[in-house]
């Protein structure tokens, strides 16, 4: 007598911080290449372990999950339901909040050089 559930209880128990396939059901891999691009530039491996950009492809999808349970009570999705949810971690909530401003720096650089360029392009 075989029982299928002693192999996974143990798996389960190893990987307990991940979320089970039946909490959600998706198309597994769809992220893998942006994530892999993304952990090289954040000073990971240019071709890091298919099991590492697994890993990290569930922990996103499950803040994803997550955030999208928070927004449904208002209707949508935003940057705060996500910065809500690690509202208790404070690195992880100070690293948010200055990848954030500096995004806001560079949309506001890239808005500057644009008006520059259009100030040289008319005096040409």
């Amino acid at each position: 007598m075989s029982n299928p559930s002693t192999g996974a209880s143990s798996k389960s128990k190893v990987s307990s911080s991940q979320p089970s396939e039946t909490s959600f059901k998706r198309k597994r891999g769809v992220f893998q290449k942006d994530l892999q691009h993304m952990m090289y530039g954040f000073g990971d491996d240019p071709n890091p372990l298919p099991e590492t950009v697994a890993l990290v492809e569930d922990i996103v999808v499950e803040y994803a999950h997550k955030a999208q349970d928070i927004g449904s009570k208002r209707g949508k999705l935003s940057v705060e339901d996500f910065l809500y949810l690690i509202r208790k971690d404070l690195p992880k909530l100070n690293r948010c909040t200055e990848l954030l401003s500096m995004q806001e720096e560079l949309k506001q650089a890239r808005k500057a050089f644009e008006v520059d360029e259009e100030k040289l392009g008319t005096l040409e």
